[in-house]
């Protein structure tokens, strides 16, 4: 069982706050992680995807929570949306910290409908495939450490199969199973699972068979920008449906479209979104790539290797004291940065990946754009490549390792050092402890 780098944020969420949703894909871990916050805080546990506890919780949701008794943990409560007024009206009674803990596999922010019952009263935590920090037992801090004054010392580690890592993906079930048939296996099965249950259960929809196309379609132009106009003519999906089946694809994870960065600068930038899936394994897995196609044909790997990555950071936003919002940036003229950070007080950072060993200037001539339109914001330019030497060129550029991202732990000054996050760890676990007491009491 691997620990997950969340874990803190979520204790955290559950010593102040009366609900807690932790969100995000089936088969992340989320129902694993719920079970064992139910076993130290010693409250009930159910499932909606129990077909009994689903028909109590839709027929009397106020009944059902009254036989939970004060403080429950429900998993897949998006299946009863009628829990959601029902959990509002106990939580106006009882503010206590803590009372529910629930897992969903839609993202309700994007269900109007029940994110709107529970506005002020739930904190949202999103639960993604593991990171590769949690493949290695570290707690990235990769977000922190780029937005720093200098770049702080990375940790040495023993070189990685990165094609082995890109094409596994990152959902625990999927990492135990050895490369080819076996895996494959797990991701189909895995797809079919998902859109018979979740996609179904968020609305009907009659041509169920265009889905799994639609999916391979967005994974052969992973890291391209999203054409409306081209997906429907190559789907045989009129605009009006393919929007729809683009939103019930985000509200179940699978889609992450990364946004266009935008400002004052209007419309000198596109403002498409680039085409993102959750896992690059699951997105290897529908464009039919493998390891021998990409030995061959190497350029699919570079957006394959850019969805990783950004997929990567997704991951570790969760966790990073830095709020940092994921961009991309493009100008008209073609100029761009394969993914912009912005952080809370605006400063920028770009970064380009490569699937290259060796960087060269022109590799950060996107930087020198991003750098004349946005002056004082922008931070550095970093280029993650393939090779295993961190070099600077220039002040504010950099090329970097790709593993940099799980490698820098280690924090500069200015940033949460190591003992520093230990405290508040173990100010946490002293928090989580007393309301277990409270709940005895």
């Amino acid at each position: 069982m691997y620990k997950r780098n969340i874990e803190s944020e979520l204790q955290a969420a559950i010593a102040d706050t009366p609900v807690v949703l932790l969100n995000g894909a089936r088969q992340t871990g989320k129902s694993t992680l719920a079970q064992e916050f139910a076993k130290v805080l010693s409250i009930p546990y159910v499932t909606l995807d129990d077909a009994t506890q689903l028909a109590a919780a839709s027929s009397d949701a106020q009944g059902f929570l009254a036989g939970l008794g004060d403080r429950a943990v429900i998993d897949e409560v998006q299946k009863a949306p009628g829990l959601f007024p029902a959990i509002k009206m106990s939580v106006d009674q009882d503010r206590r910290p803590g009372r529910f803990l629930l897992t969903g596999s839609a993202n309700v922010l994007l269900l109007p409908q029940i994110s709107e019952s529970l506005a002020g009263r739930m904190e949202l935590i999103s639960l993604l495939p593991l990171s590769q920090g949690e493949l290695h037992g570290q707690r990235e801090r990769f977000l922190d450490g780029i937005f720093a004054e200098s770049l702080p010392a990375l940790q040495t580690d023993d070189a990685i199969d990165l094609k082995g890592a890109v094409l596994a993906g990152a959902y625990p079930e999927a990492i135990q199973r050895p490369a080819g048939k076996r895996r494959d296996a797990w991701f189909a099965a895995y797809i079919t699972a998902l859109l018979q249950r979740d996609v179904r259960d968020l609305a009907n929809i009659e041509g169920l068979t265009d889905m799994p196309r639609l999916l391979s379609l967005l994974a052969v132009r992973v890291g391209s920008l999203l054409n409306m106009s081209e997906l429907s003519r190559s789907s045989g999906i009129p605009n009006s449906t393919l929007k729809r089946y683009l939103s019930l694809l985000q509200a179940t994870f699978l889609f992450q479209p990364l946004p266009a960065w935008s400002s004052n600068l209007g419309k000198r930038l596109i403002k498409s979104p680039k085409i993102h899936l959750i896992d690059s394994g699951l997105t290897a897995h529908l464009a039919g790539i493998t390891r021998q196609s990409i030995d061959r044909d190497p350029v699919f790997f570079g957006h394959l290797l850019e969805n990783f990555v950004t997929n990567e950071l997704r991951k570790q936003v969760g966790w990073s004291d830095s709020r940092v919002n994921l961009h991309h940036y493009r100008t008209t003229t073609g100029r761009e940065v394969d993914i912009l950070l912005e952080d809370a007080a605006g400063h920028l950072v770009g970064l380009e990946v490569k699937t290259s060993a060796t960087v060269v200037r022109k590799d950060f001539s996107g930087f020198d754009a991003l750098s004349e339109d946005t002056g004082r914001q922008f931070v550095r330019g970093i280029v993650l490549y393939t090779g295993d030497q961190s070099v600077a060129f220039g002040e504010n550029y950099m090329a970097l390792p790709v593993s940099t991202m799980w490698r820098m732990t280690g924090l500069s000054t200015g940033v949460m050092a190591q003992e520093e996050l230990k405290d508040r760890l173990e100010q946490l676990e002293a928090g989580c402890a007393r309301l277990r007491e409270e709940i005895r009491n």
